[in-house]
């Protein structure tokens, strides 16, 4: 009688398990040595650390209507990833502080203690629709209701978009730190046209001291050559190269700051290396990816990945990892 029931039980716990969806999980453990900083944060002193990140995902797609969504658990614990519902044109996302469009920028001085240099975002959810090259997407963060629509259109070679964002509640960062209240409400319009090898592209918003970005790309077989130029009336040129496993990209900008610009990047099977300058990062003020002189190495081997990498402020960092 007991097998009976179990094999019952069974039975229906696989019925309602395989009327759920699909579902999937993915993976990764991380073994790193060394220190490295972020932002204007240096790094603490060389030692071992570990990661591990476990994601699961379940989607539903029997019906009209699509749902989709994730856990994700890592040694800091577990949280709920994002849930999609669609039917249609129309996407529902929602994703606590953590959906792009809204988000807390550096402001480039890194001189509040907290700043690490990364953008935190911090909308809640949005909606998406999608037919014919028009394209809508509308997102808010329910605690401040700042919120941004974006609208883009294409037909052949013509694109068009205007974005319209409200970040006035949301926080900010600015020299001393994080600030409410102070972020930005304007509308942007761009276009993009591309004639042959040439691609154009305009920008420009409304707000009371304007921005506006201007720029021409032209790709000749392998190099593509950009000449852009701003509001500040700093004019940039860069030079794009791939060749094979080999991929270089340098820029200079004029009547500003003149920045210089320059990186590097080679595969050879296995191996990979790396090497970025920008004269814009601070020698003193700048840690870790913002360093203003980064090298990195990487190889694999089956599933495992080595990487190291180091930069001019004396930092290093070799991981090994593997995903699944």
């Amino acid at each position: 009688m007991k097998k009976v029931l179990l094999t019952t039980t069974a039975v229906v716990l696989t019925a309602g398990w395989a009327s759920a969806g699909d579902m999937s999980m993915s993976g990764a453990i991380k073994l790193t040595y060394g220190a490295f900083g972020t932002g204007s944060l240096a790094g603490a002193a060389d030692d071992f650390t570990s990661e591990a990140d476990l994601d699961i995902a379940a989607t539903s797609s029997s019906g009209s209507i699509s749902m989709s969504g994730t856990l994700e658990l890592d040694e800091s614990g577990a949280a709920a990833g994002p849930v999609s519902i669609s039917s249609g044109t129309f996407t529902l996302t929602y994703d606590k502080n953590d959906l792009g469009a809204l988000a807390v920028a550096p402001d480039g001085t890194f001189a509040g203690a907290g700043d690490d240099g990364e953008t935190d975002n911090y909308g809640d959810y949005s909606i998406a629709f999608s037919a014919g090259g028009v394209g809508v997407t509308y997102t808010k963060d329910q605690e401040s209701s700042d919120n941004v629509m974006a609208v883009t259109y294409a037909s052949g070679a013509l694109s068009l978009s205007m974005t319209s964002i409200d970040e006035t509640n949301g926080p900010a960062d600015v020299t001393s730190g994080l600030q409410y209240g102070s972020g930005d409400n304007k509308t942007t319009i761009g276009a993009t046209y591309v004639t042959g090898p040439y691609t154009i592209a305009l920008s420009g918003d409304d707000q009371a001291t304007q921005n506006w970005d201007a720029s021409v790309a032209m790709a000749s077989g392998d190099t593509t050559v950009t000449v852009s130029a701003d509001e500040t009336e700093t004019m940039k040129v860069g030079i794009a190269y791939t060749s094979g496993s080999m991929s270089v990209s340098a820029s200079q900008e004029f009547n500003g700051d003149d920045e210089t610009e320059i990186s590097l990047s080679y595969t050879d099977g296995a191996l990979t290396f790396g090497a970025a300058y920008d004269s814009g990062q601070g020698v003193t003020t700048h840690y870790g990816d913002e360093s203003q002189l980064v090298i990195s190495a990487g190889y694999t081997d089956g599933d495992v990945s080595i990487a190291a990498k180091g930069t001019d402020q004396d930092e290093m960092e070799v991981s090994v990892s593997f995903a699944f």
